[in-house]
């Protein structure tokens, strides 16, 4: 039996600002949409935590037994700065500042995007389609908009018609605005626009001659608005109503509000039954920016290259420390809050080690199921990362007092404890990856290597020798502990 029929699963939906218990739409299985990266720059610390938020909530779907079908998209038709309407598509703006094809640089900042996630140990989505390979599938629902009266063509460009639609529709619904005070707020443009409202957005923009990137289309050679893709895609892979949709707290308006309204007016009803939304992360407690240079990209934290680290991290470290976090909270960078989190980071880790070499014993002095059951219940209270951290590391005690021998589990207690351990820090968290596997084997083979040359010269009673290397081992954080068994070691 899956383990998603014994249990509850909240999650906060952003549509009605509360905790929702989560039913599929279709038994046993997830449809989920998250927005991808705009790829015309390396990708962005901040989107990263975003992706890693839906990457643990993916993991946690497939732990608890669901079958997903997980869709993030890559934008590489780019849209307009500043996300308005006017103004130069980011990628075409990229190409021409560095005499690029725009494809070369979609293919340039793709595979770094790529590579990044690869690194942090994400794993990938089911499909990652491109809003380029999806142009047909947008003149189609911009058709079918424009026949049901919702949108109007203007000079070539298509806008969709917000004050016709929330006449029957309720525009703003996601992010707690409505029409009135949108318009009241809004600029006269002295008819400068082509829009008959300020409020209304491209579904498709007439490319002006110096326009790159453009397709054919029954209005005009052109390109699609920016949020017409994520609708375009998502409807195409998951249906016109599926469960989950994501994305960073940034995105909530315009342009999630802009789907609903799109996917509303096309197919006649709401598309999502969850709307997910994971907050920013700052640097030294301010918004990280390029401009300012208070910025940090994610392969620094490896290579320790910034002026805001002493050290490089590994990307497990760097998990751990943005799952110390919940994802709707917003989390501060800095090189204090990553010392520590590699601190608990290790410490869990070589939890794990001295866990493979417990023994059983006769009874258990630990309430197993208990302990279980609450780390379960952290992850269903909308997957809250932190709250099981700390749970687990309730495991890290007792995996302590068993290796002291004052506790003890049954066979089937520990089995069950180390599988559970095991499932949520390898498999839900993802900490730990090959590469750092690997590293720990070579560490692993060097300090055997150096306690047997400390044996050796301990035989030979050179013990200004045995006791430079313990020293020199103790000042790089490595513990040597003598014992009837042989000498061992721990970080």
């Amino acid at each position: 039996m899956p383990l998603y029929q014994n249990q509850t699963l909240r999650i906060y939906n952003s549509l009605t600002s509360e905790k929702e218990v989560f039913t599929p739409i279709h038994e046993g299985n997830v449809g989920m949409y998250v927005c991808g990266p705009t790829v015309y720059s390396n990708v962005h610390l901040g989107n990263v935590r975003t992706f890693m938020s839906f990457d643990v909530i993916f993991r946690y779907f497939l732990h608890i037994g669901y079958k997903v079908r997980y869709v993030r998209n890559i934008t590489d038709v780019g849209h307009i700065v500043d996300d308005v309407d006017e103004g130069e598509d980011k990628i075409a703006k990229k190409a021409r500042v560095e005499q690029l094809e725009p494809m070369e640089i979609v293919q340039r900042y793709t595979v770094d995007f790529h590579d990044i996630l690869k690194e942090f140990n994400f794993l990938p989505p089911s499909i990652e389609p491109t809003a380029t390979g999806h142009i047909i599938e947008q003149i189609e629902i911009v058709k079918t908009i424009i026949d049901k009266g919702l949108a109007y063509e203007a000079n070539g460009s298509v806008y969709f018609d917000v004050v016709k639609f929330n006449e029957t529709n309720h525009y703003g619904k996601l992010s707690g605005r409505n029409i009135e005070d949108m318009l009241a707020n809004t600029r006269d443009t002295d008819g400068q626009s082509d829009k008959k409202n300020p409020q209304d957005f491209a579904l498709w923009k007439k490319a002006e001659p110096q326009h790159i990137m453009r397709w054919p289309s029954p209005w005009s050679d052109g390109f699609p608005g920016w949020h017409l893709e994520c609708t375009a895609m998502s409807t195409k892979y998951l249906g016109n109503h599926f469960d989950i949709h994501g994305g960073g707290m940034d995105l909530k308006f315009p342009h999630h509000e802009c789907e609903i309204a799109q996917n509303e007016a096309a197919t006649g009803q709401s598309p999502v039954n969850y709307w997910m939304h994971a907050n920013m992360l700052t640097l030294n407690g301010k918004k990280m920016s390029k401009s300012t240079g208070n910025n940090i990209l994610p392969g620094e934290i490896f290579t320790g290259e910034s002026p805001f680290l002493s050290k490089a991290f590994s990307s497990s470290v760097a998990r751990f420390f943005m799952l110390q976090a919940h994802y709707r909270s917003i989390l501060d960078f800095s090189d204090d809050a990553i010392l520590a989190a590699e601190k608990g980071h290790d410490r869990l880790m070589q939890a794990m080690e001295i866990l493979k070499e417990i023994q059983p014993g006769n009874t258990s002095t630990f309430d197993i199921k208990e302990w279980r059951d609450a780390a379960y219940e952290a992850m269903n209270d909308d997957f809250n990362t932190p709250i099981l951290i700390a749970q687990l590391f309730e495991g890290v005690k007792f995996i302590n007092l068993m290796n002291d021998g004052s506790a003890t589990l049954t066979a089937q207690d520990l089995d069950l404890f180390t599988k559970t351990m095991s499932g949520f820090i390898y498999d839900v968290l993802a900490f730990g990856n090959v590469k750092a596997d690997s590293n720990n084997d070579k560490l692993e083979g060097l300090v055997n290597l150096l306690i047997g040359m400390r044996n050796n010269a301990r035989a030979n009673k050179d013990f200004a020798l045995s006791d430079q290397i313990r020293d020199q081992l103790s000042a790089l954080g490595i513990q040597l502990k003598d014992g009837k068994d042989g000498t061992t070691f721990s970080l």
